[in-house]
């Protein structure tokens, strides 16, 4: 027996029957049919920033996922607990928030850090729902076994390069460095003039509609986890995705630079780009350099858009869309140059701040809402709309009273860490400080976003700041239990 499959049978083993004697009757009825609770289909995009239209991009061609904003609520300030893929999602899907000591790493898993939770997915298959996992959901894919109803699918090559040069790059390398270091890898990006149909996503997407189709003749409803690839690096997509953006129209980040104050601790050498062909080890990219990584990017997240949309028109075409909750977050931001960084692992606002859209049967269209909200939040919240009991453990917040109305008084703040680096964002300020083992801080950041929107300047050792950064300190040792209360 394989490592997964002792993994897989030790996780049903443990899990035993009891999910299944909590179906109720009242999901018996088909899925496609009118289930007294809806489906839900819950779509994950690696490495996405609030770069789309509906987030006020226009540059960015994203019709799809604008049309999920434009049917239901785009949640405008919305927070990833942990700057990096696998600890995200172990964060999300459990409910629970990451600590100096759990859910650090992109090598994160829940049933490693926080065994003893039952996560998302759990709860809704303990709950009757029929659960799949398709591409990238938890960054393993034997994480969290026991909460999905069939095997877990990933497609594999999930990373691979399609143009012959680019391959022998990549395996050139890959020899040569031993599979680590600066260079280890092929080019950071492709644009190969074949079909979609050769890439992950598209395959991912193919597997998902196959999946679709069978779930509507189910008794019981589903909740469909499609986690798609890009934009996360290489920017590997059909060179028709690179031709919708006029090369020489992409803009280059607006603060190239070292934040003024910013300590060292807050900055990164950027080594998950660096492992890429091409990229310098260290210092600056070049401005062409730059200008192709964000190219590629655009290229990557108009791709996963059309993805998007076929999933979409897969629902209106089975009778779905009506019964069906659309759920669509990115683990979390990603920086494109701003302050000289690239990717994430970072306390500023570009690596933190990350896309969250809900469009749910029986709330309006096209809401928007500026209140904090954290991706913690988002467990309770599809609890609540599916009528499902809130399990004790969760320290997020249901934000199903945004969705009704969204300029209603809220939490107060949100909070994120990047190893020993804990964040606070509040309605005008977003503060950062670092502290030892033993508690003593060592470096800290302020930025006033309404003066200073991009973080340019950290004004915690400005003496008319002095106050703010007493309160915001306070606030980071009290807790997010501490700032949580919301008016009625």
């Amino acid at each position: 027996m394989d490592s997964y499959s002792r993994r897989k049978f030790l996780k049903l083993a443990a899990a035993g029957t009891a999910g299944l004697s909590l179906t109720v009757n009242s999901c018996r009825k088909r899925a496609g049919l009118g289930s007294e609770r809806p489906n839900i289909l819950f779509i994950a995009v690696d490495d996405l920033r609030p770069q789309i239209g509906c987030y006020g991009h226009k540059q960015m061609i994203s019709p799809n996922i604008d049309r999920i904003a434009g049917a239901g609520t785009v949640f405008e300030r919305a927070f990833c607990q942990v700057p990096v893929c696998g600890a995200s999602r172990a964060s999300l899907m459990s409910g629970v928030r990451p600590t100096r000591d759990r859910f650090l790493t992109y090598y994160t898993r829940v049933d490693e850090d926080k065994p003893d939770v039952v996560t998302l997915p759990k709860q809704f298959r303990d709950h009757g729902y029929h659960t799949i996992s398709n591409g990238k959901i938890y960054h393993h894919r034997d994480d969290d076994i026991s909460a999905w109803s069939e095997e877990p699918w990933r497609c594999g090559g999930e990373h691979r390069y399609l143009l012959e040069e680019n391959k022998k790059r990549h395996q050139q390398n890959q020899i040569k460095t031993e599979g680590k270091g600066p260079n280890s890898r092929g080019p950071a990006f492709e644009a190969a003039d074949i079909g979609d149909d050769q890439y992950p996503d598209h395959i991912i997407t193919e597997k998902s509609i196959a999946d679709l189709r069978r779930l509507k003749n189910m008794d019981e409803p589903f909740f469909l986890g499609v986690g798609f690839i890009r934009p996360h690096l290489p920017f590997n997509t059909p060179k028709k995705y690179w031709d919708m953006y006029k090369h020489d129209e992409i803009d280059l980040a607006d603060n190239p630079f070292r934040p003024e104050g910013a300590p060292d601790v807050a900055l990164h050498n950027w080594g998950e780009l660096r492992a890429y062909a091409d990229i310098p080890k260290e210092g600056p990219v070049s401005d062409e350099t730059a200008r192709n990584l964000i190219h590629g990017y655009y290229a990557s997240v108009t791709f996963v858009d059309a993805q998007i949309g076929r999933l979409l028109d897969e629902l209106d075409r089975l009778d779905l869309r009506e019964n069906t909750m659309i759920i669509l977050w990115g683990d979390h931001g990603w920086n494109l140059g701003e302050h000289g960084l690239w990717c994430k692992h970072c306390n500023f606002e570009t690596s933190l701040h990350s896309p969250l859209i809900i469009s749910a049967p029986g709330y309006k269209n096209g809401q928007r809402t500026g209140a904090l909200t954290e991706f913690v939040d988002i467990y309770p919240s599809l609890c609540e709309l599916c009528g499902l009991q809130l399990p004790e453990h969760l320290e997020g917040t249901s934000f199903v009273p945004l969705m009704k109305k969204p300029n209603r008084e809220w939490k107060k703040a949100a909070f994120s860490r990047w190893f020993a680096g804990e964040s606070i964002r509040t309605d005008r300020y977003r503060y950062t400080e670092w502290t030892n083992k033993e508690n003593k801080q060592y470096a800290r950041m302020l930025y006033d976003h309404q003066i200073d929107p991009m973080e340019n300047v950290n004004v915690s050792e400005s003496p008319e700041y002095a106050e703010i950064v007493q309160k915001h300190s306070g606030m980071l040792k009290e807790g997010w239990k501490s700032v949580k209360k919301i008016s009625n």
